[in-house]
């Protein structure tokens, strides 16, 4: 079992890849799915060859994550798995992003909690990457995305 912990990982990643390619070639219109197409595609590419390379040097690679990093890494994860699954449909594309990344800047962050600097400094990073989101997927990509609640 050893030799297949990080193929194990790996292989599922590559599955949800293969899906997530498979559902952005088979939705309509074309256009409108070109960008996720192109991303899908590469992101299935890359978890295929380290799906094979974990298969092929499995054995020779680390232990993997220690009980820290894993609760390091949780409380992002989870919140990566409710904004997929919920939190973009219901809030809408950039509401939900911007209330997911500000709560990672927040989780995340190492400035003082306590200052009210570091809160506008969260604000503002985020409004910033908000906006350009926006420029990137709506204004140059013409992607669509979900809608808003309140549209």
């Amino acid at each position: 079992m050893h030799r297949f912990q990080h193929a194990i990982p790996a292989g599922l990643i590559a599955l949800v890849g293969l899906w997530v390619c498979y559902v952005s070639y088979t939705q309509t219109p074309a256009a409108a799915f070109a960008f996720p197409r192109l991303i899908s595609t590469v992101f299935v590419v890359l978890a295929l060859w380290t799906f094979f390379k974990a298969l092929r040097d499995g054995a020779a690679q680390d232990g993997g994550f220690n009980r820290q990093e894993i609760v390091n890494i949780a409380p992002g994860l989870a919140l990566a798995v409710v904004y997929v699954f919920w939190g973009a449909n219901f809030f809408g594309f950039y509401t939900g992003t911007a209330l997911a990344f500000f709560i990672l800047l927040t989780w995340y962050d190492p400035a003082d909690h306590r200052q009210l600097r570091s809160w506008v400094m969260r604000a503002i990073i985020t409004a910033g990457f908000i906006a350009v989101m926006y420029c990137l997927f709506a204004l140059i990509l013409n992607v669509y995305t979900p809608r808003e609640i309140w549209s």
